[in-house]
């Protein structure tokens, strides 16, 4: 049986499909676009949950937070100026890596030590994580649909309710 996370974790991977396909068929120039907003652009916006999707895997798989920020803050501007056919490719290898990486777990539930920079030091787990991968995806998703609205076009239906109704593939 799936753990609940990795669950959770295959929406999070359609669900930022589901949003990458509907930015695909709006004008190119819109994924660029400067937009008074929490993020200035939907591109920065999608770059943003590759990174913390980065960062979290990162961490996950040993590195400590600091190492992992370093290596999203490395990364940024490549993955800002991305096209949005370039961002699909490279959030599927990334769901593709972060799926073996938790797949080898023995045991997902395993506790591990973050030493936020920020807010101190966290004893979770790493199914915990993955947990805040998927709700930090799809809190900016819903960021993506606003802004998708404020520029006079439609977002698309990207919850985990339609999810469950979707034919599964794994």
């Amino acid at each position: 049986m799936t753990h609940p996370a990795l669950k959770m974790y295959d929406y999070h991977v359609w669900a930022n499909g589901v949003i990458i396909d509907r930015l695909k068929e709006l004008p190119e120039d819109i994924y660029h676009k400067g937009i008074q907003s929490g993020f200035s652009s939907i591109s920065k916006v999608l770059s943003h949950i590759y990174l913390t999707d980065y960062a979290w895997f990162d961490i996950i798989s040993g590195k400590s937070m600091d190492e992992a920020m370093m290596s999203t803050d490395q990364l940024r501007e490549e993955v800002e100026t991305k096209s949005i056919e370039e961002m699909k490719k490279i959030f599927l290898d990334l769901s593709e890596r972060n799926k073996a990486l938790v797949n080898s777990q023995e045991d997902i539930e395993r506790l591990i030590m973050v030493d936020n920079p920020y807010a101190g030091l966290l004893e979770t787990s790493i199914s915990e994580s993955v947990l805040h991968v998927v709700t930090h995806g799809s809190y900016h998703r819903g960021n993506i649909a606003t802004m998708l609205r404020q520029m006079g076009h439609t977002s698309v239906m990207q919850d985990y309710g339609l999810y469950l109704f979707m034919p599964q593939t794994s």
